[in-house]
């Protein structure tokens, strides 16, 4: 092998690779069959996975996609991320990732005070968050049972199996929000309260925060409004949890995977959530061992935009929410389940099934969700860069030639 290895050194690729992101068609030739035995030309490999990865990809950032939690990325995340796998930082061992800890420190600090938190740390999203809250809930104070709606993500239950603790759903009101009036006895209990369903877009009671013996807020989707001025009071309470996750590749227009798991009290979580070992120099904090630099593009949207950049584009998400709902309000062809509350809309034809209507749409322009034994089409404001004018005008389009 040559010790100069010219793989493992930047080169005219990266600037081909780059060339194909913006290239606009594709000619797809089929992929190996078999694992190679003899590989090919690098720029060779570029060229022929390009038609599969970029050509075959879910374009997130299209003028007429409003149909997950899952927004495009700013280009300056791109280019932090290209950084991060040339350097492969493992934030496991401090000699590893001497920047990265000092930058995911620095994140943190600048986060948790929007949230009445004072530490955490980042994880590959909000499932090993909700996990982490509820396992340091367990050990720290000795909860006894798991208590969430029944609109809470499934990530809730599969933590209550994981740690071995009884889980109890909660029904919903006719928001879809818990209801209080269907709680019992909390004082043993870790309850778990969302904000931002991943349905309806709907927020928990959280006056309740701080009732129980640990208060956890999956705050996975809507978590991003407290940087907003303009939104920040939707999540009023909040800061009376314990523990707070929040997904940073949903609402922070984050790559993935990339998420915060944040404490009331870092100190007492993270007496029960590390571990040492002898290969350590520093104690492991939470679930994950071995992980990557997710704080630094995170690090440099929040640089580069700063507070009032992310709090402008949520707004614009939102009222775009607004005025799609708006104008779905006003059409007698089309039942709206509520007002988004937080950038997600649910509605439904009446005059032609759920599923046809789907089908005539553009692909990802919506998704669908089961809300009483009843299908409904979903909208997620995640995408700043979607048209509302042409969605609305290709719904029109559906709506009244089926009608004609």
């Amino acid at each position: 092998m040559d010790k100069k290895d010219r793989s493992f050194f930047p080169d005219t690729g990266l600037e081909h690779a780059i060339n194909l992101l913006n290239q606009v068609s594709f000619v797809q030739e089929d992929l190996p069959n078999t694992f190679p035995n003899l590989g090919m030309d690098e720029l060779e490999t570029l060229d022929l996975l390009a038609p599969h990865v970029l050509g075959r990809a879910a374009h997130l950032g299209r003028p007429k996609v409003l149909a997950h939690m899952d927004p495009p990325t700013p280009w300056i995340t791109w280019a932090t991320a290209l950084w991060n796998a040339r350097l492969n930082q493992n934030l496991l061992h401090p000699a590893t990732a001497p920047f990265a800890i000092e930058a995911e420190k620095i994140v943190i600090e600048w986060l948790t005070p929007f949230f009445g938190m004072n530490g955490g740390h980042m994880c590959s999203g909000s499932t090993i968050a909700n996990i982490t809250a509820l396992w340091a809930a367990r050990d720290a104070k000795g909860i006894e049972k798991i208590i969430a709606s029944e609109a809470a993500h499934l990530s809730i239950k599969k933590a209550a199996r994981i740690l071995g603790l009884p889980y109890e759903q909660i029904p919903t009101n006719s928001h879809g929000q818990l209801d209080p009036e269907k709680l019992g006895d909390i004082s043993k209990a870790c309850l778990v309260l969302t904000a931002g369903t991943t349905a309806t877009g709907e927020i928990d009671p959280l006056e309740l925060a701080g009732q129980a013996n640990w208060t956890h807020v999956d705050a996975a989707w809507a978590g991003p409004l407290r940087l907003s001025p303009t939104h920040e009071y939707l999540l009023e309470g909040i800061d009376l949890a314990d523990s707070i996750a929040v997904s940073a590749h949903k609402w922070l227009f984050q790559p993935k995977d990339s998420a915060l798991i944040m404490f009331r009290d870092t100190e007492l979580a993270n007496s029960e959530i590390s571990f040492g070992g002898g290969y350590l120099a520093a104690p492991n904090i939470g679930v994950q061992g071995s992980r990557g630099a997710a704080a630094i593009p995170l690090l440099a949207t929040m640089i580069a935009w700063g507070r009032i950049g992310i709090a402008d584009r949520i707004d614009h998400t939102m009222s775009m929410a607004s005025t799609f709902a708006n104008e779905m309000s006003k059409e007698d062809s089309i039942s709206l389940w509520a007002m988004p509350k937080t950038g997600v809309t649910v509605f439904r034809p009446l005059t032609i099934n759920t599923e046809e209507f789907l089908k005539s749409l553009p692909e990802g322009m919506f998704s669908n969700c089961i809300l009483d034994d009843v299908k409904w089409i979903r909208s997620v404001a995640a995408n700043p860069l979607a048209d509302i004018k042409e969605i609305i005008s290709t719904i029109d389009e559906v709506i009244h030639g089926n009608n004609a």
